[in-house]
């Protein structure tokens, strides 16, 4: 099967190896460095089953016949309206397109742009995930896999029109070697994941610390007042979590990715954007509107903020 991965970091790249290991033509879509870094000398995944391969590999989102068959959006929440807009003008008609971004409000934003891109209904085509992979850029066209994860899809069964997408990259997932689940009630699945990472996401990247470090001393009581505040954002919204739920979950993904530099670290690292709006800022909105305070969290978003407004003033990585 053709399959496009568009947004080629750690994430997508990985994604994208397990897919070309399972037998599919993969085309990356990434900076202009990995880019070049994949032509020239492949895909490295470091880590468990260390490998490398050799993928097809643009810095634009432009595609000829013979057209992707299917794709995964793998673009950070920050990027996600531009590159579904461009993916959809750059397909002759819909193809199935996976969103497995962090956050929450990720299908309405990526609906919109992918309506103004041309596609005319897009719902039947957008296939909503999360997943806990833990993968970190080493360097352009280097991958490292720090732990283990899983991608959550939606019940086929309970999916409606979407069903048969939901099923297909379910099915390629498992083959590329990930496990995936599919709960019925996908959408508290949405807010447990944006509970733990906004625990673990902003505070690793204010202290410069691995996730493992938040599972001891002052570092996790500060790790837990930010999920209990998490969980009252979800009460308010009609999500229920028990405390030993959530602090299971923190303490499960923290221990499993001890070793990992998150995300949002390594975007703060960089002097790129964060995906703070679409996990904590989000948060706080959706509490701010039922009338639920958050002061913990409101300091960490305004935090992350403030460091990455000054160093995008500063010099800018490659």
């Amino acid at each position: 099967m053709r399959i496009a991965v568009v947004g080629a970091g750690a994430v997508g790249s990985l994604f994208g190896a397990g897919l070309a290991r399972a037998g599919h033509s993969v085309l990356l879509v990434g900076r202009p460095a990995l880019v070049a870094a994949v032509r020239d000398r492949g895909l490295l995944v470091l880590g468990s089953g260390e490998a490398v391969y050799h993928l097809d590999a643009t810095s634009q989102i432009e595609f000829r016949e013979p057209y992707p068959e299917a794709a995964l959006l793998t673009v950070k929440t920050f990027d996600l309206e531009s590159a579904a807009e461009s993916v959809a003008r750059a397909l002759p008609r819909p193809v199935p397109l996976l969103l497995p971004q962090n956050g929450l409000g990720v299908e309405r934003k990526a609906s919109a742009a992918l309506v103004r891109g041309g596609w005319n209904d897009p719902t039947p085509w957008s296939v909503r995930a999360v997943h806990s992979v833990p993968a970190t850029l080493v360097a352009p066209g280097v991958v490292r896999v720090a732990g283990s994860g899983e991608v959550v899809l939606p019940d086929p069964a309970a999916a409606g029109p979407s069903a048969p997408r939901i099923e297909l990259f379910r099915d390629l997932l498992r083959a590329a070697g990930f496990t995936v689940r599919t709960p019925l009630d996908f959408e508290r699945e949405v807010w447990r994941k944006a509970l733990v990472n906004a625990a673990i996401n902003p505070l690793t990247a204010v202290l410069g610390v691995r996730n493992g470090e938040l599972l001891v001393g002052e570092t996790r009581t500060r790790a837990l007042s930010l999920l209990t505040e998490a969980r009252r954002a979800a009460q308010a919204a009609g999500f229920t979590f028990s405390e030993e739920e959530v602090v299971a979950d923190f303490e499960r993904v923290a221990r499993a990715t001890a070793q990992n530099r998150s995300s949002m670290l390594q975007d703060l690292d960089r002097g790129r954007p964060t995906e703070i709006d679409a996990i904590s800022g989000e948060i706080l909105r959706v509490a701010s509107e039922r009338g639920v305070d958050l002061p913990a969290t409101r300091v960490i978003v305004d935090e992350v903020r403030r460091r990455v407004e000054e160093r995008s003033r500063g010099p800018q990585p490659s």
